[in-house]
């Protein structure tokens, strides 16, 4: 089977006396597995990498969820350390990859922080600590040493009818994972609200009038791929989305040859 090549953002991490660029095991098997693509891992130098070069050889990006918060000094927000960690290396390659991944359509698919990612990427601002705010749920994880507890899908989010993913799961409710402590504030110019939580916390965007599939979600469908029929979907549909790139690309230089 083909595999179309997909961008994996990466996080900057210490151990083993080595400084290592990462991603979760989780995103790169429900690449493989729900979107049928070959994930390749992009280091995170910020500018010192060309992102038009990668954009011109891969078919799609997917922005991981991560421990770290974007930057406050990103938005305007509060660089207090327990709103942290931080990860400013990965800021510095996330950001500019998701705005020039929008403005060549290459489809993209951006997962916890890396919808608050792509707020912040398009103007928009972060809160902290949400289940701290009047009427807000607890978003964070159950307290658990097993992972299967903390990512346990448990909270249930409304899709806007006629969005881009009520074409993926259909308009109505469907039940997810909750593994956060910040989320969306102001929302970033160009993007759009895909669904919410029951306390009106916003849990998936997705670009206006974008050249190809451009989604956020808040919760993590990585995780239960290859069990959660609503996980799946969303991997599904990034991942057609990544082939017909691809094909619209081959055909293109098909015609110039």
């Amino acid at each position: 089977m083909h595999q179309p090549l997909v961008a994996i953002s990466t996080d900057v991490r210490q151990f083993e006396n080595y400084t290592w660029h990462a991603a979760p095991q989780q995103y790169l098997e429900a690449a493989i597995a729900g979107a049928g693509v070959f994930p390749v891992l992009v280091p995170s130098f910020g500018d010192r990498l060309d992102f038009d070069q990668l954009l011109a050889s891969v078919d799609g990006v997917m922005v991981t969820g991560s421990k770290s918060n974007v930057h406050p000094s990103l938005y305007g927000g509060d660089a207090r350390e327990e709103n942290g960690p931080y990860d400013p290396a990965r800021d510095a390659t996330t950001l500019p990859l998701i705005r020039k991944a929008i403005e060549r359509g290459v489809p993209l698919l951006a997962i916890c922080r890396g919808i608050q990612e792509l707020n912040v990427a398009l103007g928009g601002t972060l809160a902290a600590e949400i289940q701290e705010r009047e009427g807000s749920l607890d978003h964070r994880a159950p307290v658990s040493d097993n992972q299967d507890e903390r990512f346990a899908i448990r909270q249930n989010v409304t899709i806007k009818p006629g969005s881009c993913l009520a074409g993926v799961f259909g308009a109505g409710d469907i039940m997810v994972n909750s593994v956060h402590r910040q989320g969306i504030d102001r929302l970033g110019s160009k993007l759009q609200v895909e669904a919410v939580a029951a306390d009106g916390t916003v849990e998936a965007v997705s670009v206006r009038d974008a050249r190809g599939f451009a989604v956020g979600v808040q919760w993590h469908p990585e995780y239960w791929v290859s069990s959660d029929s609503a996980s799946l979907k969303i991997f599904r549909a990034f991942g057609d989305a990544v082939r017909l790139h691809a094909a619209a690309r081959a055909s293109v230089r098909t015609a110039a040859e």
